[in-house]
């Protein structure tokens, strides 16, 4: 078949394939083909319609005019395809051929490469074998030149072990140690040389004598020292030998094996201190720790005797000194344990300290005379030095002697600790003397009691002396006994000068008033209000002096400058205590004590304040506001509670000036007990006429005077002050929310009850968060009869009802009717919390705890009738406006969500 033919059978092959098997691409496939060839022909496109490219070319019947044109323009462009892919197809068939041909001239490289490679492998290896003929003879001659220098270098040592065995054998029958030293120590070199050849019966003789020739040397030299030092009259005639043959007999040691000079070092110090053991037996007076001074003179005089006269003797590195002080502190150690168990009821804390700081000081001597290198001490802890103590003008060396005799003291510390308990004990007695002394605060410049800072010295004091002596289970036992004495400070001298008032009430005016809640307890309400008014009227109301406010201040800052100091004193003994104990110290029961006296400090405050208050809520109450004929300035009780708040709160506020988070703290609680109270004073004030009409007049005069003392309490920080210092923002934000809620208690009291509809929806309106008690007080207030009352409490209940149904149905009201909503934390972060006195203050925004009773604005519920909801739960009875209900929508939305 010619070369034409096959072209064409290739071609309709591959337009068949091509036509069956469609190619898919994937997208970064069609994308890189894109960016290749870059054409702007629609036909290109991945997603080419046949339909919608005819249509574009043609659009109307107009347009077929040019159709031929077009086809023949498109058979034209086919037709150059078709040429392309021929072209394509034929050059691949040329291809193949040409790859063949390639490979066929590949291989015959490589065939003459791997010819090339075994020539020069051959011709390697011919000059490897001729290198190694030419060098075979020199390496001969190299062997002969070890061995033969090996066997003169062997017959040497040989020569000199035979010969330094006889003359180390003559010498030692001499004693001529200051010529035994070399040759000595060349023959034991030369016998360790040897050791290889030890299978040998002449060696290994050779080498037994060696051996032997050591033993010998070790028990002649201690004979030698042990006759040499011998009891005998003193004088250097007397001795076999002389100092410097001891000397020399020394060094012959140190070549001898260590465990002989071990032997040698121990007899000689027990041979020294033997007369140490003697004069200060158990049962000698001198041996008691008040002549313990005498035992270390003692050390001190005998080394200074023994270096004089042994000094040159023993080499320096043999440490003796050291190793006599060594055994020295072990066998002081062990006597003063004895004799201290057998006598333990003869040691006092003062006998005690005696002994431990000449036993401290001793050992710190010690420690600056020798290296502590016989202890095991490391190169470093042997050129350590501590950082100096304050006031120090050099570094401390670090002992490395310590505790090597004081170590026996540590088990009767309790001693000591017992000791500081009985100081302290003495020194609480003298400062709750102090605190019963009248406290002169202008002359002390300072509100804190000068008691504290003098008990917090003690204890560093005590801390630093106890660290001395021990930092484990005396440190611990000296926390213990702080926290003790930390709890007596508070009860005995920040308790015991509180002043405290005593009530005049007598026990029989409570037992009436007990039983009157008793009696009448179907109407509870009228009774407490009746036992109230009987607590105002029974007994005058005592306060405090100034001189007594200023002592609570002053204890107020005296326990907040102990809480502070007493976390300080935590920390330091964890830091100085060891690793062990850290976890066991522990004065969080200190810190809540010295808090919970700043709570009482300001509880007491606070009530001086609000007793100063009460007889002008008396008179409030007292007041014919229904007979008022005139608004004029404000009232006379407003003008004594005003005059209160001048006279009291600078007292306060100049002796808290350290402690202003304090102060904030007490303004914070004041309010939020005061408020409440007069809003129950309110709710007792009449303001409605005989005829059942309002007084307009002394409505508006007790609207005055709610402002008049809402502005009086957002000035009682900085009453009475020269500096115009703005209230927190926490305060003023709580003196404003629930003062305006006494003034809109008084707007609802001045709406007429007609019609009712509209005045449950003024109610709920002005007062979103009223409970059905505090809506009978104000019924009460208007006059309103026990009758009437019930029809509009059941239309208040009705109302209420029906905003709970409408909030579970309706979206919630707008976010402007939504401020008006309340919230039950108050802003700034005072809480409302059922334990009294428990506070913590940071700055402006106080957190203020106080009881439920107390609070500004407690949390209520509704009380619901079931049988009031209704269909018609999203109008009122009269059609009038939703306001006041989606007002209560959104309270209620909050509350049960």
């Amino acid at each position: 078949m010619s070369e034409a033919g096959v072209a064409v059978e290739t071609e309709a092959t591959t337009e068949k394939m091509v036509a069956n098997n469609k190619i898919h691409f994937s997208k970064e496939v069609k994308q890189v083909i894109d960016k290749v060839l870059k054409t702007e022909d629609p036909m290109d496109a991945p997603d080419f319609n046949t339909v919608d490219y005819i249509n574009q070319l043609f659009p109307n019947e107009q347009s077929l005019v040019g159709i031929d044109e077009t086809i023949q323009k498109m058979q034209c462009e086919v037709s150059l395809i078709d040429d392309n892919i021929r072209s394509v197809v034929r050059g691949q068939t040329n291809t193949g051929q040409d790859g063949q041909l390639a490979l066929c001239e590949a291989q015959k490289v490589i065939s003459s490469l791997f010819s090339h490679i075994i020539d020069v492998k051959t011709r390697a290896e011919r000059t490897e074998e001729m290198v190694k003929e030419i060098t075979r003879d020199i390496k001969q001659l190299d062997c002969a030149k070890r061995n033969l220098t090996s066997a003169i270098t062997t017959l040497n040592h040989l020569h000199m072990l035979v010969g330094g065995i006889e003359s180390l054998n003559q010498l030692i029958e001499r004693r001529s140690y200051g010529e035994i030293l070399n040759p000595l120590q060349a023959i034991t070199e030369v016998n360790q040389h040897f050791q290889q050849f030890s299978d040998i019966e002449e060696i290994k003789n050779l080498s037994q004598s060696v051996d032997k020739i050591q033993v010998t040397l070790a028990q002649q030299i201690t004979e030698d020292f042990k006759e040499a030092f011998a009891s005998k009259p003193s004088g250097q005639k007397q001795y076999r030998l002389g100092l410097n043959q001891l000397g020399d007999a020394c060094k012959v040691m140190s070549v001898l094996d260590p465990k002989v000079k071990k032997e040698l070092l121990k007899w000689f110090i027990a041979q020294q201190l033997e007369e140490y053991m003697h004069l200060f037996h158990e049962n000698q007076d001198i041996a008691w720790l008040d002549k313990i001074d005498k035992r270390y003179a003692w050390l001190k005089r005998h080394l200074l005797d023994f270096e004089d006269k042994y000094g040159p003797v023993f080499p320096l590195d043999w440490e003796v000194s050291e190793r006599i002080t060594v055994e020295f502190c072990r066998q002081t150690r062990e006597q003063l344990s004895q004799i201290m168990a057998k006598r333990s009821n003869e040691i006092d804390v003062r006998l005690l300290l005696f002994a431990i700081n000449k036993t401290q000081a001793f050992e710190q001597l010690l420690s600056k005379r020798f290296t502590g290198v016989t202890l095991g001490a490391t190169p470093a802890e042997q050129t350590r030095v501590l950082v100096p103590p304050s006031g120090a003008d050099a570094p401390v060396a670090i002992s490395v002697f310590h505790d090597q005799i004081g170590q026996c003291f540590k088990s009767h510390l309790d001693i000591y600790i017992r000791s500081i308990d009985r100081n302290l004990s003495e020194l609480m007695d003298k400062f709750v003397e102090m605190s019963r002394e009248p406290y002169k605060f202008a002359e002390a410049k300072t509100t804190v009691y000068p008691s504290s800072g003098d008990l917090f010295v003690f204890y560093k004091k005590c801390m630093v002396q106890c660290n001395q002596l021990s930092n484990e289970q005396p440190m611990y036992d000296l926390a213990l006994v702080f926290k003790k004495y930390l709890r007596e400070y508070a009860a005995k001298v920040l308790e015991g000068s509180t002043p405290k008032l005593v009530p005049t009430t007598t026990s029989s005016s409570i037992g009436k008033s007990v039983s009157l809640l008793t009696r009448d307890m179907q109407n509870l309400s009228s009774a407490a209000g009746q036992v109230f008014h009987n607590f105002l009227k029974e007994g005058d109301t005592q306060r405090f002096t100034r001189d007594d406010l200023v002592r609570i201040c002053c204890v107020l800052t005296t326990g907040e400058y102990c809480l502070e100091t007493v976390q300080q004193l935590e920390d330091k003994l964890k830091e100085k205590v060891t690793a062990g104990y850290v976890a066991k110290i522990d004065m969080s029961e200190e810190k809540d004590v010295f808090h919970r006296i700043i709570s009482n400090c300001i509880q007491l405050l606070v009530q001086d304040l609000e007793a100063g208050c009460e007889t002008s809520l008396q008179a409030m109450a007292k007041v014919q506001w229904q007979h008022i004929n005139n608004v004029g300035d404000q009232s006379a009780f407003i003008n004594s509670i005003c005059s209160n708040f001048k006279q009291t709160v600078p007292t306060i506020r100049d002796t808290l000036a350290s402690s202003r988070k304090y102060f904030t703290q007490f303004c914070h609680r004041f309010v939020a007990a005061f408020i409440p109270k007069f809003i129950n004073v309110l709710y007792r004030c009449k303001l409605t006429l005989s005829d059942g009409s309002n007084n307009v007049l002394g409505c508006e005069q007790l609207l005055l005077d709610t402002h008049s003392l809402k502005t009086a309490l957002l000035e009682l920080p900085s009453v009475g002050s020269s500096v115009n210092r703005k209230a927190p923002t926490s305060y003023t934000k709580v003196v404003v929310k629930d003062m305006t809620r006494a003034e809109m208690i008084i707007k609802v009291v001045m709406t007429p009850v007609q019609p009712p509809a509209h005045f449950t929806q003024q109610v709920l309106k002005l007062l979103p968060d009223i409970t059905i008690a505090e809506y009978q007080k104000i019924l009460d207030m208007k006059a309103v009869k026990r009758v009437d009352q019930l029809q509009l409490i059941d239309l208040f209940k009705h109302t209420a009802s029906a905003a709970a149904v409408s909030g579970l149905i309706e979206p919630v009201a707008s976010g402007d009717e939504e401020t008006q909503s309340t919230d039950h934390t108050h802003p700034g972060g005072i809480v409302d919390d059922a334990e009294p006195g428990a506070s913590s203050a940071t700055g402006d925004s106080t957190t203020i705890t106080t009881t439920t009773a107390s609070s500004a604005t407690p949390k209520r519920a509704f009380i619901f009738s079931v049988g009031s909801f209704t269909g018609s739960a999203d109008k009122n009875a009269d059609g009038s406006s939703q306001t006041g209900i989606r007002k209560l929508e959104s309270l209620l939305k909050k509350r049960f969500p």
